[in-house]
């Protein structure tokens, strides 16, 4: 793999027709949740432990299911730094709640496209496109 992506992984999860988003510390750009996978690991217990960390919620592993991978250039990072985004859904118990490095959530619209970072604002057009979003 190249060192110009950054491999990550994210949580779709939706709710009365909107995606949740998230917001480090320090930074302006929401994202789709989720991170970096350690070495070793899976797609899905990188999800599942970066789920647990960011957002308090233990995903039923047996649901998890793929929607997407999205490319885009890395939020704060020099150009041609790129993220790849694999996307999941995933049923889970709990409320999602911001812990960890994360600042905010929020649920998003297609409307909130101008506050995510570049491969979040990919995610939220092909789940509007999906018609999964308004």
């Amino acid at each position: 793999m190249s060192d110009k992506i950054i491999d990550k992984l994210g949580l779709i999860a939706l709710s009365e027709n909107k995606v949740a988003m998230v917001r480090s510390h320090n930074k302006s750009l929401f994202y789709i949740p989720g991170g970096k996978r350690e070495q070793g690991e899976s797609d899905e217990q990188a999800l599942y432990r970066e789920t647990e960390e960011e957002l308090t919620l233990q995903l039923d592993t047996a649901t998890i299911r793929f929607y997407g991978e999205f490319l885009g250039q890395a939020d704060g990072k020099q150009d041609g730094m790129q993220v790849r985004i694999r996307c999941y859904f995933a049923n889970y118990q709990g409320e999602p709640q911001p812990a960890a490095e994360i600042a905010e959530l929020a649920w998003f619209t297609s409307e909130d496209l101008p506050r995510c970072s570049t491969t979040a604002a990919a995610v939220l057009s092909q789940l509007k496109q999906d018609g999964l979003v308004k």
